[in-house]
């Protein structure tokens, strides 16, 4: 039996780029501009990191297959590097990396960094990217915003939500997210946006509009991981973050292939949500956790998603959502820092950036936004279509919970 990583890691240092159309620099310089912060928040030496995880979706989009780039870019030294990516999940798999090197004993201190360049191409969404010729044979025409308007239509039905009430709790969801967003200094759309804008915006894939969709941008965030012994061996045994639980779960073809999925959930968060509770040994997720950062990459996404973590029950989520149960003065404030719908998606760099803001939370650093005694944190991570996916989850405390 598996004794998991609770407590076994701490995180010492992070740092995370200011996220925008950030066309003065290259994506070695966003690296910089996180690792910099990460590296003076941790208080130590390049020379001290013996292992580090890239997290870089989009290779022929920004520095290549390598994980050259980052290494020379912070000047490591001579060390392993690993270029890692599993879609959009791709922020949590270096993470995640990172976190067993030091729990198996493999590292002393890791560094986990995550980037991605994406205004630079001129597109307002994702670039197109090959999943193979399976893919284009089995979902020839599948766009984002097209998969995750059939997760709303499929929700809808199963829990015979009219459209009109559903539409008005999406909508929710992201004017939340504009509010939280206005006011930190790292996000890119810091403008708020009212409910009835929201409401009449564009369609883009009924029922999902404007506002309901995340654009893409450029960003980095990292972290630095260490045991918690060396962590107070460098004085910072009161400066820490304990990773509490981190699981992926991928798909396995049952959601495309069988009919025993209804299409109005996500099999893997429900799947790594479960471990990652055993993990963290949390029984009660909706009395327990203090905040969230989910993956916002649709307005529909985050609502199905609060179902998916145990957080609201079946078909609760519209209602809990339209309470303000998910507001930052409600019972488990989401998105905080305002969510991927106000930093955007650049891909490697999306995970690391949840825990860098239940990072800063949990240690009073967070500013005007900051909650009030924050003790427990989760970050989701999804990549993928709803039919073909994989989730991250992380759990982050203070020394001690």
């Amino acid at each position: 039996m598996t004794s998991g990583i609770r407590d076994k890691v701490a995180i010492i240092g992070m740092g995370c780029s200011k996220f925008g159309e950030r066309f003065d620099c290259d994506a070695q310089d966003l690296m910089l501009e996180a690792f910099i912060e990460a590296r003076a928040d941790a208080g130590i030496e390049t020379s001290e990191i013996d292992a580090a995880w890239l997290g870089h979706a989009m290779p022929e989009l920004g520095m290549g297959p390598t994980a050259t780039p980052a290494s020379v870019a912070l000047r490591l030294q001579n060390i392993p590097v690993t270029r890692v990516e599993n879609a959009c999940a791709t922020g949590t798999e270096a993470l995640r990396g990172a976190v067993y090197a030091v729990a198996s004993g493999a590292a002393r201190i890791a560094l986990a960094i995550g980037v991605e360049k994406l205004k630079d191409t001129g597109f307002g969404g994702l670039p197109e990217f090959d999943f193979g010729p399976r893919a284009s044979l089995f979902a020839p025409s599948m766009s984002a915003p097209g998969g995750f308007a059939q997760l709303a239509a499929a929700y809808g039905a199963k829990h015979q939500v009219n459209a009109a009430d559903l539409k008005r709790a999406m909508a929710h969801v992201s004017w939340k997210s504009h509010e939280n967003g206005a006011v930190n200094p790292k996000a890119h759309l810091r403008r708020r946006v009212d409910i009835d804008t929201i409401m009449k915006a564009p369609m883009i894939a009924a029922p999902l509009g404007l506002f309901d969709c995340c654009g893409v941008s450029d960003g980095a965030a990292c972290a630095i991981v260490t045991t918690p012994d060396v962590a107070a061996s460098l004085g910072k045994k009161q400066e820490t973050v304990m990773v509490k639980a981190l699981q992926l779960a991928v798909s396995n073809g049952v959601e495309a292939s069988h009919s025993s999925w209804d299409g109005a959930t996500i099999i893997t968060t429900r799947s790594a949500a479960k471990r990652a509770y055993s993990e963290a040994g949390i029984e009660s997720p909706r009395d327990a956790l203090s905040l969230i950062e989910v993956h916002d990459c649709f307005s529909i996404t985050e609502l199905v998603t609060m179902e998916d973590l145990f957080l609201s029950e079946e078909g609760s989520a519209p209602a809990d959502v339209l309470d303000g149960f998910y507001d930052r003065d409600g019972g488990i404030p989401c998105q905080v820092d305002g969510g991927l719908k106000c930093f955007g998606h650049p891909i490697g760099a999306s995970g690391l950036r949840m825990a860098y803001e239940i990072y800063t939370q949990l240690l009073g650093r967070a500013g005007e936004r900051q909650l009030s005694n924050p003790v427990l944190g989760l970050t989701h991570n999804l990549g993928g279509f709803p039919h073909e996916n994989v989730s991250g989850i992380g759990i982050f405390g203070l020394p001690g919970v």
